[in-house]
């Protein structure tokens, strides 16, 4: 992707660098306005990077309480990195690192946001060792505004951002190809000489390092650090409702449930995603209560099924209570058709369940999204892309790290045949659309689920949705080429193979590339 971007992305032809105002030395904490008056830097918000690197004890432990505590220190994170497993540097006798960077804003000085971070650091076990050695977390100050800082103790701009991929990776991932904002061209501007951020991790080997062994972009589900690029993931359907459209009453009974949950596990299905709730169209909304009557017994049941060892599960839902009551019985992913718009309290709930989020277009809710209102769109793949970032974006801005978000473009949701069509064919263009806004959200693992839709009936004359299964087999081959990462279906055994067989082109497609 960077190749085809990177000329959009020569900052210089649009005009000179924003001017980095020195504090050499730091005296005092004061710097001249435009206007020539005195402003106390503590006195305004700027925007600022830190990087979080860790690699002693509980990783992903260390990660979430240093986030906790940045938040309560006056940090306002508004933006995450990917999440990377990687390599160590310096001192290579020693255990794998996480490493990510955040972006947000705070009233702190940048001396006193040093301190907050290494008393950070302190309350989360760190204790003065080899440098670059072991740490349960390290926190290190990138760019605190538009200021650059030479003192005793800090240097800002971060000296040693440009020898460091497992920095500069998530670092670039905090920025959009079509970033405008002055502080983060002035970000760009400190590595002028190789003309810029992108430059310089184009230099560095881009993208092609993070195929390579010491560096992996990771999402934390369960006990698992995830690496979603290597093959697809296979989701299987599981509908405890009376009414959904393909196999609705099938599997009310806890009986038949672990039945299908069994035979999906057989037939391959990396995660099941059970749903008590109908969302095909025009399907009435039920309780809270009455969704987690249906889903309860068979939680409960999932746990006494040896299959079900090391296998992950997804909750469809758009409440927050049912997501909540779900995680508590071992569900691991939260899977929203609405995105957090159905449910205001989602978002936050999820945020303190510490479990991936499943975001997902949908314009209306079921009963109304296949209304004509919520089927007008001019372009269909730039505007599911605009508004999957912006759901990104209150995700984030709720405590839900990118590292944790999968999008999903919502497939037969507020769609019609035309355009579930161009999503499919259109997803490349949905991730460097997403690009533009925010690298990070671009690199989220998409789910696609075309499984039996109507639109498949529609082109293919077939009124019974079981007999979607072969459409729906070349509705997954189509998104699986265009970069879908996992594949929600009904059958899992025929989509699987089918999973197999892409995985396979692309990897021979990569090597001979």
């Amino acid at each position: 992707m960077f190749n085809q971007i990177l000329p959009m992305l020569k900052y210089g032809q649009k005009g000179p660098f924003p001017k980095w105002t020195s504090l050499k030395g730091m005296r005092s904490l004061f710097f001249h306005s435009s206007v020539d008056s005195i402003v106390e830097v503590n006195s305004l918000e700027q925007e600022v990077a830190i990087a979080l690197g860790s690699n002693v004890g509980d990783r992903m432990h260390n990660f979430n309480e240093a986030l906790n505590m940045m938040k309560k220190s006056g940090i306002c994170v508004t933006r995450h990195g990917c999440l990377y497993e990687t390599k160590p540097a310096y001192v290579t006798d020693q255990p794998l690192f996480l490493n990510s960077v955040v972006r947000g804003f705070t009233k702190l000085g940048p001396h006193e946001l040093l301190r907050t971070l290494k008393q950070i650091e302190k309350d989360l076990g760190r204790t003065d060792g080899i440098r670059y050695g072991p740490r349960p977390i390290d926190l290190d100050i990138l760019f605190y505004g538009k200021f650059k800082i030479d003192s005793e103790t800090l240097i800002v701009p971060h000296e040693r951002i440009w020898e460091r991929p497992f920095v500069l990776a998530p670092l670039i991932d905090l920025l959009g190809t079509s970033n405008d904002n002055d502080t983060l061209m002035a970000w760009h501007s400190f590595s002028r000489k190789t003309g810029g951020l992108f430059e310089l991790w184009e230099r560095l080997g881009g993208e092609s390092l993070i195929e390579k062994e010491g560096m992996r972009r990771v999402l934390p589900v369960g006990n698992l650090l995830w690496d979603w690029s290597k093959r697809t993931h296979v989701m299987g359907v599981l509908n405890l409702t009376p009414d959904s459209f393909s196999d609705g009453g099938k599997y009310q009974s806890v009986e038949a449930a672990v039945s299908q949950i069994k035979k999906m596990i057989s037939e391959g299905a990396d995660i099941i995603d059970i749903g008590a709730q109908s969302t095909r169209p025009l399907a009435q909304r039920i309780s809270p209560e009455e969704e987690l009557s249906r889903l309860i017994p068979v939680l409960d049941a999932i746990q006494e099924i040896p299959e079900a060892e090391g296998k992950l599960f997804s909750i469809d839902t758009f409440h927050s209570e049912v997501a909540s009551e779900a995680v508590s019985k071992g569900v691991h992913i939260v899977n929203d058709v609405s995105g957090g718009k159905l449910d205001t309290n989602i978002l936050e709930v999820v945020s303190k369940l510490r479990v991936p989020y499943v975001v997902m277009h949908m314009q209306g809710d079921p009963l109304t999204m296949q209304s004509k209102e919520n089927l007008c769109y001019n372009n269909v793949c730039k505007e599911v892309a605009s508004e999957l970032y912006s759901r990104v974006n209150d995700a984030e801005l709720s405590g839900i790290p990118a590292w944790r978000i999968i999008i999903d473009p919502g497939i037969g949701f507020s769609k019609n045949c035309e355009d579930n069509l161009e999503i499919l064919m259109g997803l490349p263009s949905i991730r460097g659309e997403i690009a533009s806004k925010s690298l990070a959200a671009s690199h989220m693992p998409i789910l696609i689920g075309p499984s039996r839709k109507k639109f498949l009936g529609q082109i293919c004359d077939r009124q019974n949705a079981i007999e979607r299964d072969p459409a729906t087999i070349a509705a997954v081959t189509s998104g699986l080429l265009g970069g879908a990462n996992i594949i929600r279906v009904h059958n899992v055994k025929d989509n699987s193979d089918a999973s197999r067989v892409c995985d396979a082109l692309l990897k021979h497609k990569k090597c001979h590339a």
